[in-house]
């Protein structure tokens, strides 16, 4: 939860700067967000393709690559999972 915080603190003083230099924010937010999201999601078409052309379903495939946890990252309440050697993912 610290982190989004400090993303939205960090968010909040960009705007704060923004708003001083009266410039607007070179993209609409949503227009912005769904790039975001776009580039999130097309980074695990190839990986996630190629567990699907192996024969795994979508769901496994997804697992398999990690792809959900790329994509939403750690959601707040969750903890990383550990590693066998008892080192956090990264």
């Amino acid at each position: 939860m610290k982190l989004y915080l400090l993303s939205l603190g960090a968010g909040l003083l960009v705007g704060i700067i923004y708003s001083l230099l009266q410039v607007r924010s070179p993209a609409p937010p949503l227009v912005a967000l769904v790039g975001l999201l776009g580039i999130l999601l097309g980074e695990q078409v190839i990986p996630v393709s190629k567990q699907l052309l192996k024969g795994a379903g979508f769901s496994s495939a997804c697992s398999q690559t990690r792809a959900t946890e790329h994509v939403l990252g750690e959601l707040p309440g969750r903890h990383a999972a550990k590693a066998p050697d008892g080192a956090d993912r990264a």
